[in-house]
């Protein structure tokens, strides 16, 4: 199949991947736009697992409040250079997440981030909702883990269902930004304001 340099640049608009790159994908996947996307993906991805050692020490404050002024978030999010720190891509990232805090109201960052004792509570409950529902003992452990990973979705920022696109999670968004960006980036904090909360 031909390589057209429409299909070129509809995949570079997609992927961020350079001409050549997205040349060699199309030519690769017979022209297939998703299969060479998804192809681009994967290999931006597996350039990210080699940036995880390196300092993402620059970035932005994004800063949002809700119309109404009954929400506010204020995060940052963190990358390598300040040439990427400026621009839109990364900005429309730290946008969309702010929003995301602003809707689902995450408490923490990640699951290493939940203090023990709430984690410890949330089980005991857990443990004596299956007894009440009679739930046999040999059982019950695994009802509790499958809670915990439905607790982490909801309370933890990096692991709840995208708000624009819910069948992915936070931290994957993330990760396309990296291999997008081709630097890496971090979400490093976020406190989330609600009014008489």
């Amino acid at each position: 199949m031909e390589i057209t340099t429409s299909m070129v640049k509809e995949l570079r608009e997609a992927t961020a991947a350079g001409v050549l790159d997205c040349r060699k994908a199309l030519e690769t996947h017979d022209g297939d736009l998703e299969a060479a996307a998804a192809f681009l993906r994967e290999k931006g991805l597996a350039k990210v697992a080699k940036r995880t050692d390196r300092t993402a020490s620059e970035g932005i404050v994004e800063v949002y409040g809700h119309p109404g002024n009954r929400v506010g978030v204020m995060l940052e999010v963190n990358c390598e250079t300040d040439f990427v720190a400026r621009t839109d891509e990364f900005r429309a990232l730290a946008h969309d997440l702010v929003l995301h805090i602003a809707f689902a109201a995450p408490q923490y960052l990640a699951r290493q981030d939940v203090p023990a004792a709430v984690l410890d509570a949330e089980k005991q409950v857990f443990r004596a909702q299956a007894l009440e529902e009679g739930k046999p003992e040999h059982i019950i452990e695994k009802i509790v883990e499958g809670k915990v990973e439905k607790f982490y979705q909801t309370v933890c920022l990096m692991e709840q269902p995208f708000v624009k696109d819910e069948e992915r999670m936070v931290e994957e968004i993330v990760k396309d930004y990296t291999a997008k960006l081709g630097e890496r980036v971090v979400v490093r904090r976020f406190v989330r304001y609600e009014l008489g909360k």
